[in-house]
């Protein structure tokens, strides 16, 4: 039993929630928090296994959840646990949350959008459109291999190495610049274009890519392309504010506490800049369902663009050794039977994630208000609903 659920987090992390620091696995599990919260769920089609995934919230690994399943197989919506542990008011299930690398998915589109317009070359180096920030080292790295994690640069040097001291430096405002900067300095992990390691750095440095060849913000790019053009009225980029505009389910992590005990601490205001083209945006789950929907029908990348998000390269993993999982933006697994492709992310106090059936027909949209959103393995709730919806996995 423990060599199965071992191999479904193995699994489920391949859809790309581990891409960011998390704690050790040694790190003590959450206590419970609350009474259970009952399912709030509108349902077009029955879904025993989806209701069972998020029953029982808040517990001691999440304190909220907000599903949305669709496509033309099957319609189901569902909400479970608390808007805060303090009042223990229901879960909104319009609340915003913050959806951490599910942003790249978003960084990456407005790239290939540039790329069909002849402004940005997936095959050029990132160098030429760069040359001030991007060394020598780092000069044959390709924009195409900052977008599929086959670059060979290095993580940023953050301050803190535990939750306690990253919370500490909560505040902090990191420059996108400084960020290249401190990764650059490194030696490079690999050849550039040999193997695969899903990191930030690759799509910090994209969005100054997309800055550089727009003269435009990042932010502007995204919402005059992306956001506007699909009424995603609830996403946006929240910049130097580290709170979420409301409404919104509040985010708890576990963690020493100021009285030297442990416990959960509310930490729904938190900065992330230092995530920015990343991993910063803010969203619902109907603007991210409206979203895959418009990307997997091509309303957003068209033609032979749009299949650089469904082709892996052919490269290995850099820790690993597997074949690489990551294309441009999406990662693939096989379950139930079919590719499913999507893309997670992890803020403190929130796990996201979308995904879909390359045709389409199933897709799902979660926020997960995990108790430890950024450890290494995948949350439970999170692991329930993403079998729940496509099925165990296949080869």
């Amino acid at each position: 039993m423990k060599s199965t659920t071992r191999a479904l987090i193995a699994t489920a992390l391949v859809l790309g929630v581990a891409g960011t620091a998390a704690l050790p696995a040694s790190a003590a599990p959450p206590a419970p928090v609350s009474a259970p919260a009952s399912v709030s769920a509108s349902v077009q089609a029955p879904n025993p296994a989806l209701e069972a995934a998020i029953a029982g919230l808040p517990n001691d690994r999440a304190t909220a959840a907000l599903v949305r399943v669709g496509g033309t197989e099957s319609v189901w919506r569902g909400a479970s646990g608390v808007h805060d542990l303090e009042s223990d008011r229901p879960a909104d299930p319009d609340g915003r949350f913050r959806a951490g690398s599910v942003t790249k998915v978003f960084t990456a589109a407005v790239a290939l959008q540039l790329a069909a317009e002849g402004r940005l070359d997936l095959d050029r180096p990132a160098r030429s459109y760069l040359p001030e920030l991007i060394p020598g080292r780092y000069g044959k790295v390709t924009v195409r291999q900052l977008l599929d994690h086959t670059h060979g640069i290095p993580a940023a040097d953050f301050a803190g190495d535990t939750v306690e001291e990253w919370y500490t430096n909560r505040f902090q405002i990191h420059d996108p610049r400084k960020t290249v900067r401190s990764a650059t300095a490194k030696k490079p992990e690999f050849a550039p274009g040999t193997k695969q390691h899903y990191l930030n750095i690759g799509y910090t440095i994209t969005g100054l890519l997309i800055e550089r060849v727009t003269g435009d913000s990042y932010e502007h790019q995204v919402a005059a392309r992306v956001l506007r053009p699909l009424g995603l009225r609830g996403t946006y980029f929240p910049g130097t504010d580290p709170r979420i505009r409301s409404p919104h389910n509040h985010g708890y992590q576990r963690m020493t506490l100021d009285d030297g005990t442990t416990g959960l601490r509310d930490v729904s205001v938190w900065g992330t800049t230092d995530g920015w083209a990343a991993g910063d945006i803010i969203s619902t789950t109907a603007d991210l369902e409206r979203f895959t929907q418009a990307l997997f029908q091509g309303r957003v990348v068209r033609g032979p663009l749009l299949e650089e998000m469904f082709t892996l390269p052919k490269v290995a993993d850099f820790r690993s050794g597997d074949p690489a999982a990551f294309s441009i933006g999406l990662s693939m697994k096989r379950l139930g039977g079919r590719e499913v492709w999507g893309k997670t992310g992890g803020r403190w106090g929130y796990n996201a994630a979308i995904a879909s059936t390359r045709d389409g027909a199933r897709t799902l949209v979660y926020s997960v208000n995990s108790t430890d959103a950024k450890g290494q393995d995948m949350n439970e709730v999170a692991l329930k609903l993403m079998l729940a919806t496509y099925g165990m996995p296949s080869a």
